[in-house]
């Protein structure tokens, strides 16, 4: 198979690939018609590449659509496993609504960014006054109930399988369990419910790149987001190379896709 790559750190280890540039995108239309499969296209050329000029991507057209922001995924998920979802509050910014979350829950819970990664917009909010300046900057409410954790689990998908799992830990004190924001990493066992589930949602989706979250709350798991576009070091500490599964998942697809036609 022959690739066009928007993002060659990702691609590395995936053979005859061509990096692109995004910025020159419309300068190589003619390498990119010739690809088989785009990968990493940036979020702004997903339309033009994969509408304009019916090219295959990767990650999926549902992995960039569903992953986008927090309000999409979440719709989903409540729309297909409700009992794995935290309670969940998405309203518009108007003081009734404001008002309604304070009526439904309790102090601590969590307000976050709609559109926000590396555990950048989320707030735990303790109290009014850390409401109301979460109100004061956001048009969107989207607010979570605060589960009994200590810890979280990154499993990653590749293709249509978790292909790494491992637990991430806060710093002393801290409240958010992202490496980004000083968490660390465990590879203690994976507990079998939590795999199940996210292997049934991303094959359900046509999720085929993620990194999914998710809590473990008395043997239950709830689910917070996935990522599209995920942090390497639990990969890399455990030697996975993400760019061999992702040539292993295209190539294997792509007999899949020949032998249907």
């Amino acid at each position: 198979m022959r690739f066009v790559s928007f993002d060659p750190f990702r691609t590395l280890h995936i053979p005859n690939v061509t990096y692109v540039k995004p910025e020159h995108f419309l300068d190589r239309l003619d390498l990119i018609q010739q690809a088989e499969c785009v990968l990493f296209p940036p979020y702004w050329l997903v339309n033009s590449i994969a509408y304009g000029l019916g090219k295959p991507i990767f990650p999926s057209l549902a992995s960039y659509h569903l992953g986008h922001d927090k309000i999409e995924m979440t719709r989903v998920f409540q729309a297909i496993c409700r009992e794995q979802v935290p309670q969940t509050l998405i309203l518009a910014n108007e003081p009734h609504n404001q008002q309604q979350v304070l009526d439904t829950l309790t102090f601590p819970f969590v307000a976050k960014t709609v559109k926000s990664a590396r555990g950048q917009g989320v707030f735990l909010i303790q109290d009014l006054q850390d409401w109301q300046s979460y109100c004061a900057t956001h048009d969107v409410l989207y607010v979570q109930e605060k589960l009994a954790i200590d810890r979280d689990l990154r499993l990653v998908v590749i293709g249509d399988s978790v292909v790494s799992g491992y637990w991430r830990l806060p710093p002393p004190g801290g409240f958010l369990n992202n490496v980004a924001q000083g968490g660390t990493l465990s590879f203690d066992a994976l507990p079998p419910v939590a795999i199940e589930l996210v292997t049934r949602l991303a094959r359900q989706l046509g999720i085929d790149h993620a990194g999914f979250d998710v809590a473990m709350v008395d043997g239950h798991p709830y689910l917070f987001e996935f990522n599209r576009l995920f942090g390497n070091q639990g990969l890399s500490e455990q030697q996975i190379k993400p760019g061999l599964l992702i040539h292993r998942w295209l190539t294997r697809h792509d007999m899949i896709l020949s032998e249907s036609v």
